[in-house]
């Protein structure tokens, strides 16, 4: 098994500066390539350039800084690119590691970001389509001052205005609020912001049905309707209804039970 060569002793590799790191890591490079994965020295060697590499990681980190996200999970994230590309690096690339390094590390970044900072799931496109727009938008307005329409968007885009709109009801889906949050007032009293979303009124559909149900109704024989007025609107009985048109119950029963099939049958074709 290959022995670990002469290597500099580095108290702390986090404090040497990046001009000194680079140099000490293609040394490191030399050594890990020739060591056998998992064993003490590789390990040795393959956590020393981690070290030696964190400013890479700090200067990714660093474009990202206008994002809620807190600092120090960014820069955890950016390490795991870090290793990744340390893990991937091949002396034979004849590249600096850092030029290799920092898309990786980058990478990660937008990666988790793209996975944790949107409230709903969006298609990778869109989200990406949502930065672009931003982008546009800001140049657009700073040209022309004014709010850019979304056929002058679409032109600088190059996508089609049902793209940009379809881009701007993505970005709909980055923040979230909850439904328990709540909204201050004119008053002290803070009401949730479910309170002020509306539901489904049962009654809508009622008035669906009644459209439907008024010509059919029209075009019964004029008893017919009498008994369903009675029954409904008065809210009779049928001995009541009987009493009312000199016939028995049991007829108002059939002549009933008539007509509501018959209007049933009649709603049910016009809905399909």
């Amino acid at each position: 098994m290959p022995e670990v060569a002469e290597l500099p002793e580095i108290a702390d590799p986090q404090a040497v500066s990046p001009k000194d790191a680079r140099a000490l890591s293609q040394l490191f490079f030399d050594q890990l390539a020739v060591l056998e994965e998992g064993t003490h020295e590789y390990q040795y060697v393959r956590n020393t350039l981690i070290e030696l590499n964190m400013s890479l990681v700090r200067y990714a980190a660093g474009r990202f800084r206008n994002r809620s996200d807190e600092m120090e999970d960014v820069v955890q994230v950016g390490m795991i690119g870090l290793i990744k590309a340390i893990d991937r690096f091949e002396l034979s690339r004849e590249v600096q590691f850092a030029t290799f390094a920092v898309p990786y590390i980058v990478g990660e970044i937008k990666r988790f970001f793209r996975d944790t900072s949107w409230a709903v799931h969006v298609p990778r496109r869109l989200q990406e389509a949502r930065v672009e727009l931003a982008k546009a938008t800001e140049e657009l307005s700073s040209r022309l001052g004014r709010s850019p329409t979304v056929d002058e968007l679409a032109a600088l885009m190059n996508l089609t205005p049902e793209e940009v709109i379809e881009a701007r009801l993505a970005s709909n889906g980055y923040n979230s609020a909850s439904l328990d949050a709540a909204l201050s007032g004119d008053s002290t009293d803070e009401t949730p912001l479910a309170d002020f979303i509306g539901a489904v009124d049962p009654s809508l559909e009622l008035v669906e049905d009644f459209h439907a149900l008024a010509p059919l109704i029209a075009e019964l024989p004029e008893r017919d309707r009498e008994i369903l007025r009675l029954r409904f609107a008065e809210e009779l009985t049928q001995s009541q209804i009987g009493e009312r048109l000199g016939v028995s119950q049991m007829q108002v029963s059939r002549l009933l039970s008539r007509t509501l099939g018959s209007l049933r049958e009649g709603m049910l074709t016009t809905t399909d």
